[in-house]
């Protein structure tokens, strides 16, 4: 019976590391698709969330993407996450990745003394500056991880998220915020090279 376990461990182990890398290679394939380098044609559409789970670093990995600090075919990240269901932004808070360090903020009980003006300030400040902002979001499903790409004309702002190769819009990020009292956002800064 030990053994029926420690074959099928050992097989479920080259079955994840078979599809990670079919999915690599597929996403490979779809980056070299497009030399343009706008933000949804050339991260989102070619990016994707291999595990259910690993919606934070697939987030942080589109970051890095955008940011032109890694491959079209990296996810590193979420290979080394998995299905890890105890995460959360504060295993990125304060790391650096590739020249690029992650930080965590409005980690805060969500109520009525939530600070949403301040939030809402700070993304709009983050893509002032040309940055994404990773935020976690309650939709219908449950908590959920996206990456704030801009703001509209009417002050919104619009967010992408992944699951497999399925993108999902948000046009309504801060009603979505307002009606979970708060939330917590991760922004980043680049290292500057010399």
């Amino acid at each position: 019976m030990i053994e029926n376990k420690l074959m099928m461990k050992k097989a479920l182990s080259s079955l994840v590391m078979f599809i990670s890398t079919l999915v690599i290679f597929h996403a490979k394939a779809q980056a070299q698709k497009n030399n343009n380098y706008d933000f949804f044609d050339s991260v989102v559409n070619n990016h994707i969330q291999i595990f259910p789970p690993s919606g934070i670093p697939s987030a942080i990995e589109m970051v890095l993407k955008y940011c032109k600090a890694v491959d079209f075919n990296f996810y590193d990240l979420q290979i080394k996450w998995q299905n890890k269901t105890d995460g959360s932004f504060r295993d990125f808070d304060k790391k650096e990745l590739y020249g690029i360090t992650f930080f965590q903020k409005f980690n805060l009980p969500r109520d009525e003394s939530f600070p949403m003006d301040s939030l809402f300030q700070t993304i709009q400040n983050e893509l002032t500056s040309g940055k994404k902002v990773i935020i976690a979001l309650q939709v219908e499903t449950g908590w959920s991880i996206f990456v704030v790409y801009k703001q509209t004309p009417d002050g919104e702002f619009v967010s992408y998220s992944k699951l497999g190769s399925h993108t999902t819009i948000l046009r309504n990020t801060k009603e979505i915020v307002k009606k979970s009292n708060g939330t917590e956002i991760m922004t980043y800064s680049i290292l500057s090279r010399l």
